[in-house]
């Protein structure tokens, strides 16, 4: 009876891997319709290579940093249960890659490309395994420790924090250390609009995100006998509770609208598991206006030019699906129990200030060596012309 288990299970990781990697197609266009037009074709090929980059580092080195096994054996031995532990692999990846995309979005538009692929192999290979294995592993003692202190260990059931919160405080430094664009911010106090080149692809990125999310957060049961379908009805109302949400407070803006399910689906991820569909409509309604409130307040007040706003999306809104997943998880309000309050803050913590710590010398060490912006000249002309040769939609056909 085993081997019929393990085929199933094999074969119910992978559609998931292959739900979540079609996620990145969703990073690209959700970025590529929030930039300019002269930087579609750098949001484009940076998705693409980072994750080509994220699957090698995070093969070679990373999924061993958080889970102890390795690669190096012979084919043999990688195909007994039929590949689990490789699926397995090519499904957690698909989480690792995810953080580079992440962090794209905040950069985009003024960030050198090499650079940047360096920065992913740091993040990949370690920065992010490193607290994987913490939170999903064991590593450290830090479950036990939060068990014998709160009762309960930290609850991330698909990544609110492991993977959003962490992408999200990552990118922070990133946009601060690189300054924001040419001509976004005058000397006179006032705000140069930089509107998005194309709300249709911006709502394509969005729903195939929102598509791929029930493989992200239903999958990360990885084995059939341990799915939920309470999984997919939290992650369906979290991702309604949080667009409603953006409608009301951000008046109608169509990009406030199309990353409020955003919003509320990186907020139940933790969750999604524990809650009940009310208390994961409110935790995606409360995502939804965090984002539209955060948003506004990093972009006109505090003047942090996070392109994509993935600070507010994914860092915020991770963070508060960390902590609510202790508040919705509990019996009292209709959860299944099994959290605390205490183990949520303190996991939540320990991930904003590893992310915050490890960003920041990453990127100070990549400004003050390779370099992390593009000249003035490079920047107006566009990452488009100036690293890939090309635009997005030539204006003429090349004649010989």
């Amino acid at each position: 009876m085993d081997a019929p288990k393990q085929g199933v299970d094999a074969l119910f990781i992978l559609l998931g891997a292959i739900m979540v990697l079609a996620m990145h197609a969703g990073f690209a266009f959700l970025e590529l319709g929030t930039v300019r037009k002269k930087n579609q074709v750098n949001a484009l090929v940076k998705i693409l290579v980072d994750f080509s980059i994220s699957t090698v580092v995070y093969f070679v080195v990373g999924y061993s940093v958080a889970y102890g096994s390795h690669f190096f054996v012979s084919a043999n031995s990688l195909a007994e249960q039929h590949g689990f532990e490789l699926v397995k692999f090519f499904f957690l990846l698909t989480f690792a890659a995810a953080i580079p995309a992440i962090v794209s979005g905040g950069i985009a538009e003024r960030a050198r490309f090499y650079p940047q692929l360096l920065a992913t192999a740091v993040i990949v290979g370690f920065i992010y395994p490193f607290y994987e294995g913490i939170v999903w592993n064991q590593h450290f003692g830090f479950q036990a420790w939060l068990k014998g202190l709160t009762g309960e260990e930290f609850h991330d059931f698909a990544g609110s924090v492991v993977v959003h919160a962490l992408g999200g405080w990552i990118a922070l430094p990133a946009v601060v250390l690189l300054g924001a664009r040419s001509n976004r911010y005058k000397k006179d106090g006032a705000i140069s609009a930089h509107p998005p080149s194309s709300i249709p692809f911006l709502a394509l990125g969005a729903w195939i995100l929102c598509v791929g999310w029930f493989g992200f957060n239903v999958m990360s049961a990885q084995t059939v006998d341990k799915m939920s379908g309470l999984v997919a009805v939290n992650s369906l109302m979290a991702m309604v509770g949080g667009t409603l949400a953006a409608l009301w407070l951000g008046k109608n803006d169509p990009g406030f609208v199309h990353n409020g399910p955003l919003a509320g689906l990186v907020a139940v991820c933790a969750g999604s598991d524990v809650m009940h569909p009310f208390g994961a409509l409110l935790v995606g309604a409360v995502a939804g206006a965090l984002f539209v409130v955060m948003f506004t307040l990093t972009q006109n007040r505090w003047k942090i030019d996070d392109v994509l706003g993935v600070w507010p999306l994914h860092g915020l809104c991770g963070t508060w699906g960390g902590i609510a997943a202790g508040i919705f998880g509990l019996p009292a309000l209709g959860g299944l129990g099994g959290v605390s309050m205490g183990a949520q803050f303190l996991g939540t913590l320990l991930g904003i200030v590893w992310a915050l710590l490890s960003s920041a010398i990453l990127y100070l060490i990549l400004k003050q060596t390779l370099g992390l912006r593009l000249s003035q000249e490079e920047e107006f002309e566009g990452a488009d012309l100036t690293i890939h040769q090309i635009n997005a939609s030539p204006e003429r056909e090349v004649s010989w």
